[in-house]
């Protein structure tokens, strides 16, 4: 395939109108790259006659081809003499033509007749065959004529020309790929049978981003084919480049030794190259000087199925498992029989044909027209193409030739459309009824151009939109054959954005089916999330583990997400679990261990009950009122087991219960106490002068009545508190962990600091009583033991507070438990820990002599 266009032409007895078919290639204005080379077959041409292949016709279909081919500066293999994909080119043009003439719908009455020129790929004489097939002057091929502007291969309509000095071309290019060619501002009357290559490099960015390549090189022609190929397929599409190296056909040796060494020393190992194939044929043989054989090559179409690549004896080595884009193979029913049946003997001013013929049999076929090698010896005429397999006759992959085809049938039926009548127009019009027009304007022919949509011959529905075609590529893989070379294989194609590929048919230039791995940073696993490195490109990243309660559960997370708040991450963060309910339970050592000492508390409450109950008669029991002390013992024993209510799992009823319980039952011990230091002070305060009467107002009714009073208070509290907002069993979810705590939330903070507020208020009263009273002078003061119990009960819930608040979770219930057994055991000892030591182990002291003592 050329880097320009070829240009067919056409135009009519009757008005010079042109139609030029030909190949435009990847730019514009190609800068001079070709080394000039004077040959013996492009050194000069003289009348038409001697140019090429020409055929009379009421319009005539001009072309031009690059048949024989100039090397740009180093040649390995290549001939000066004509190549075999192009002539196929040319008679797939003359095949369309033939069977266009045969049809007996598609311009019929009208004959298509041709002009075709060589033009040894060197953009002055493109220009010049161009221009003298649109004036109609002689084309002379000027070896001296070696830079200028590379026109390309396409196909031109141009009507209504009224002189040779003015040219307007509609032109339809079967291998025109660049970009800017879509723009319809800039070339309005330009059509293309090939697709822009802005398709194939975002295809090749579908097959990197298919395979996780997202570390990749980048090797390039240095202009706006391969600059355009970095900018579609790779930084619009996330991948990353490791590097970009760019090649020039001025300086191709040292420039593919550059990116050789470049491949070499870079940690990525797939190579996109979107160069000429010549190119890529340097730059193979400078890989396999340095032993490079395991990069997983991206080949543009410009390369991925040239045959002397895939002969050459470095990309064997090399280029193994090469994964690219090719323009759609299509398949032309009889076009094999064509060219097989072709002989000079049949074609007799075919030149081209003469020509092959005497490269491929090694003879002179003994046409009409002088010989280019006078020592051939004359051929048999029985030579044939039916067993010959080249290029030329192998048919089984038409990939640009089928793009001629198409843009010869494209023009065909935008003239049949302009050339229709009127009448007929909306059926198949014979054409030859109407006579041609003396002036086809140049916007008619574009307009009808535009507007072609037609099925060709293989069942293809044909359109343009704008100027281009939809996107047809196949995906092909170069695979090892038994011999040790290469072959082409098939392995997907691509239909406009979609890609259809089958992996298990690749062979990776690994040589496994393992998919290479070409990244800067291996993927964040599952339960880690990206984090960029500052300063480096964002395939280059480090992998964070995911906070506590966050996940990602995808392979290169850039963020990991929150779990609700019912779930929580599990160990490796890659999902969200439900968070397991956690309380203090009575199988825990925790649980275990305060249940013991509560059950204990009540066990020891319960044989001090006993004790005074069996020694209710002795002075120690009767003083200071004995029902105030059983009922101190029963309050405290209520004590002890109410901690038991907090222990387990949380209920409903669970929790009203052990709130209302612990704030009674420790009103009730306060309450006693209060009453015993009433007593007590209204005891010696009745002592004195005066004041007999006292201890009749506070007898034990009173003293009952207060203590039922006291607790009353904290019984309404409880009600009011439990009835209109009672605690509840909730999940503590605020708390961040795998367990969450089943707690007695407190829905009401208010109604709880009641219940504690009062508990505070007995309690600091009792004190202070305690406190005044702590000097009388008996020698068995009762005040100093509820003065020490008290100031112990205040130490309790006064550290109580801020340790409740501080814990987490069910360490928060274990702590009102600890502080409930606390006070109980403080009240418990100090108080009747001495009396039972006087009626147990001092008997002689248990009197009531001793007691009266001062």
């Amino acid at each position: 395939m050329s880097w320009g266009y070829r240009l067919v032409t056409l135009w009519t007895s009757h008005a010079p109108s042109l139609l030029l078919v030909g190949l435009l290639g990847r730019q514009l204005g190609l800068q001079a790259g070709f080394q000039v080379v004077k040959t013996t077959n492009c050194s000069r041409w003289g009348t038409h006659s001697d140019n090429g292949l020409f055929e009379d016709g009421d319009i005539i279909i001009g072309g031009l081809f690059s048949l024989r081919y100039t090397p740009p500066s180093v040649d390995y293999s290549f001939k000066q003499h004509v190549q075999n994909l192009p002539l196929q080119y040319i008679y797939a043009m003359l095949y369309a033509l033939e069977e266009i003439n045969r049809s007996l719908t598609l311009l019929p009455g009208v004959k298509l007749g041709y002009q075709i020129h060589d033009s040894c790929a060197l953009p002055a004489w493109e220009l010049k065959a161009v221009l003298s097939m649109v004036g109609g002057n002689t084309f002379t091929c000027d070896t001296e004529a070696g830079n200028g502007m590379d026109i390309g291969q396409g196909i031109s309509l141009n009507a209504g020309m009224e002189s040779s000095h003015y040219i307007e071309l509609n032109l339809i290019f079967y291998t025109a790929s660049c970009p800017c060619l879509s723009d319809r501002q800039q070339y309005p009357n330009f059509f293309r049978t090939m697709a822009s290559d802005a398709y194939q490099a975002r295809a090749v960015a579908q097959l990197a981003i298919h395979f996780n390549w997202t570390w990749i090189g980048a090797v390039i022609a240095d202009n706006d084919y391969g600059h355009m190929a970095v900018k579609e397929s790779i930084q619009e599409n996330s991948v990353c480049l490791a590097f970009v190296e760019t090649l020039q056909r001025e300086t191709i040796v040292s420039d593919a030794k550059r990116a050789a060494l470049t491949i070499q020393a870079s940690t990525a190992k797939v190579i996109l190259i979107f160069t000429w194939y010549t190119d890529v044929i340097e730059l193979f043989h400078q890989l396999s000087k340095l032993n490079v054989t395991d990069r997983q090559f991206l080949a543009s179409e410009a390369w991925s199925t040239s045959g002397d690549l895939l002969q050459d004896t470095a990309s064997h080595k090399v280029a193994r498992g090469v994964l690219g884009v090719a323009i759609r193979s299509t398949a032309l029913p009889g076009f094999d029989s064509y060219i097989r049946s072709l002989s000079p003997l049949l074609r007799p001013s075919d030149e081209f044909l003469r020509e092959f013929w005497q490269k491929e049999f090694g003879c002179d076929p003994n046409t009409n027209g002088p010989t280019q090698k006078a020592s051939l010896p004359p051929c048999k005429g029985t030579e044939t193409l039916e067993e010959v397999q080249n290029f030329f006759t192998d048919t089984s992959q038409l990939r640009v030739t089928y793009n001629v085809y198409l843009a010869v049938y494209a023009a065909a039926h935008a003239l049949h459309s302009l050339l229709s009548c009127p009448e007929r127009a909306n059926s198949p019009g014979n054409v030859s009824s109407c006579s041609f027009p003396k002036e086809i304007k140049p916007f008619e022919l574009m307009q009808h151009l535009s507007q072609v949509n037609f099925t060709t011959p293989q069942d293809e529905l044909f359109y343009f939109k704008g100027g281009d075609i939809t996107a047809k590529y196949d995906l092909v893989n170069w695979q090892s054959t038994p011999q040790g070379g290469l072959r082409l294989a098939l392995i997907g194609r691509v239909d406009g954005f979609d890609l259809h590929l089958n992996d298990t048919a690749i062979e990776w230039s690994t040589g496994t089916s393992q998919v290479p791995v070409s990244v800067c940073s291996e993927s964040c696993a599952p339960g880690t999330r990206k984090a960029s490195r500052k300063g480096e490109p964002i395939c280059c990243f480090d992998c964070i583990l995911c906070a506590d309660g966050e996940i990602s559960n995808q392979t290169g997370s850039l963020q990991c997400d929150h779990c609700p708040a019912e779930f929580w991450s599990n160990t490796e963060r890659t999902v969200c679990v439900p968070r397991q309910l956690d309380f203090l339970s009575f199988n825990e050592t925790l649980g275990v261990t305060l249940t013991a000492v509560a059950v204990s508390g009540a066990t020891v409450t319960t044989a001090v009950f006993v004790v005074f109950l069996h020694h209710r008669q002795t002075p120690v029991v009767r003083a200071n009122n004995s029902e105030l002390s059983f009922l101190l013992l029963l309050s405290l024993k209520l004590c002890f087991l109410c901690s038991l209510l907090f222990i387990g799992r949380p209920s409903y009823w669970a929790c009203r219960f052990q709130q209302a319980a612990f704030g009674i039952s420790f009103v009730l011990c306060v309450s006693c106490l209060q009453v015993k230091t009433i007593v007590v002070l209204a005891a010696f305060r009745s002592a004195r002068p005066g004041a007999e009467a006292l201890m009749k107002w506070f007898g034990p009714g009173q003293q009952r009545g207060s203590v039922c009073f006291f607790t009353s208070i904290q019984v309404v509290i409880c009600i009011i508190w439990l009835t209109l907002s009672p605690p509840i069993p909730q999940p503590d979810l605020e708390i961040p962990g795998l367990k969450v705590t089943l707690k007695c939330a407190m829905a009401s903070v208010v109604g709880f600091s009641v219940v504690l507020g009062y508990i505070g208020l007995l309690g600091c009263t009792s004190l202070l009583l305690a406190f005044l009273a702590r000097k009388l002078p008996d020698n068995f003061n009762e005040a100093k033991l509820i003065t020490f119990s008290m100031l112990i009960f205040c130490a309790v819930w006064v550290a109580f507070v801020p340790a409740y608040v501080s814990s987490p979770g069910k360490y928060a219930v274990a702590v009102e438990v600890f502080a409930i057994l606390a006070s109980s055991f403080g009240l418990l000892f100090c108080i009747f820990a001495p009396k039972c030591f006087i009626i147990l182990l001092r008997p002689e002291k248990n009197t009531k002599k001793h007691l009266m003592a001062r």
